[in-house]
């Protein structure tokens, strides 16, 4: 079946995603700048959030650039992906309302790396569609980057029970890997049509 329903569904949800998060952002009460200060760990929670959602944004638009059709397994993977991201508002406005404290630290590391893990199966769900000698399954290769997300957000959770801005930074770290888009499939998109 074609993929175009798919990533116009997934545009859609990734796009409300954003728009919840930003309207979660409420304006301070006072007009001095000093009237922002309270609201860092809003605005740094939500940066970082922003970030992931455009880096799966991005991901996603070239995994499915390169990929030739879908199934019913890719569609319940990608929907279990959008439900893991769904739930980034949530957890970006409990981390910033509490100012990065241990417990809404630890659910924003889960839910982060449940979203990698969702976006990990359905890259190999893609890959079983398109079969082992596809162009795709080749640019997908080993996956590194995506094993060793899981592996650091992982750490990130653990090392949030020592102290929560640690595990924020290693999920800062992820972002970091996966700011410049995966090459792999934007190299190989143009091979695979």
């Amino acid at each position: 079946m074609g993929k175009g329903r798919l990533e116009a569904f997934s545009d859609g949800v990734l796009a409300i995603i954003i728009t919840i998060m930003v309207l979660e952002m409420k304006v301070p009460h006072g007009i001095e700048l000093a009237s922002l200060k309270p609201l860092w760990p809003v605005f740094l929670s939500y940066v970082l959030s922003f970030a992931n959602v455009a880096i799966y944004w991005n991901n996603h638009h070239h995994m499915m650039h390169a990929s030739h059709r879908v199934n019913g397994a890719v569609l319940w993977t990608n929907s279990l992906l959008l439900f893991w991201l769904s739930l980034i508002p949530f957890v970006t406005a409990w981390m910033g309302e509490n100012h990065f404290a241990r417990w809404p630290v630890v659910l924003y590391g889960v839910v982060l790396m449940l979203a990698r893990i969702s976006y990990y199966l359905l890259a190999h769900c893609l890959t079983d569609l398109h079969g082992k000698d596809s162009n795709f399954t080749r640019a997908l290769g080993n996956d590194w980057k995506g094993k060793i997300s899981v592996a650091i957000y992982s750490l990130g959770i653990i090392l949030s029970f020592i102290h929560p801005l640690i595990g924020f930074s290693l999920y800062v770290l992820v972002a970091g890997l996966w700011f410049i888009p995966d090459k792999r499939f934007e190299n190989k998109g143009a091979e695979t049509q």
